[in-house]
């Protein structure tokens, strides 16, 4: 069985984590938070998430992870047969990573301390998320899902970024950045409203104290003594 290494309040365990409830894949889950020991131990980086195979291989990168499941499980596939439309997808998620979550990330801290975040990062902020707007303007269809007519690993990749997305740039920008992007916010919408997104997001409400506390105590034990 396949062990998920993680915590439910990050976007990109649930990333992964949404995808092997698609694909009807039996997992546990293995509750661990950044920047501890146990977790190198299966994450070279340390990063969230990583999965332990049932032949325990260890692997990490949330998008490498989601390559591997298609790869050892197309069953039930998340990835078009089309090379061209395959890379589409891997484009999306791309693009929906270095554009809209990474630029995002850099205004947690101020979201989780209350505080505003200097003009300055806000500023370069605004100039990434505009990137990412002009390039998902062109490449999402939502005809019904971003990359066409079947749902993808970008609709999951995607749905699951907007998450930080929402949260950063509505609190620290004052900005809707979804509704920049015509049919993103229904389609958002729509994503949310699945079994396995409502059954995840349930999840990630419950783990939100327990990850606040670790936070917390991160920041306590940065601080000069």
């Amino acid at each position: 069985m396949i062990t998920l290494h993680g915590f439910a309040a990050s976007n990109y365990y649930n990333m992964v984590k949404h995808a092997l409830l698609y694909k009807e894949l039996p997992f546990q889950e293995k509750l661990i938070f950044a920047g501890s020991d146990e977790l190198l131990r299966v994450s070279p980086v340390g990063k969230v998430p990583a999965i332990t195979t049932a032949e325990g291989f260890n692997l990490s990168e949330s998008s490498v992870i989601c390559d591997f499941l298609e790869e050892a499980y197309p069953a039930i596939p998340l990835y078009p047969e089309s090379a061209t439309e395959r890379a589409l997808v891997r484009q999306i998620m791309k693009i929906a990573e270095l554009y809209f979550e990474l630029p995002s990330r850099r205004l947690i801290p101020y979201v989780f301390s209350g505080t505003n975040a200097p003009d300055a990062v806000k500023e370069e902020v605004r100039q990434v998320l505009t990137r990412g707007i002009t390039a998902l303007n062109q490449l999402c269809q939502f005809s019904p899902w971003i990359a066409g007519k079947e749902l993808t690993m970008a609709d999951i990749y995607m749905h699951y970024v907007n998450v930080v997305v929402k949260a950063c740039a509505s609190t620290q920008l004052d900005w809707d950045v979804l509704a920049e992007i015509p049919g993103m916010k229904e389609w958002n919408k729509t994503m949310s409203q699945s079994d396995i997104a409502q059954k995840i997001e349930a999840d990630r409400v419950a783990n939100m104290p327990e990850f606040m506390t670790h936070i917390k105590a991160q920041i306590q034990a940065a601080q000069p003594k």
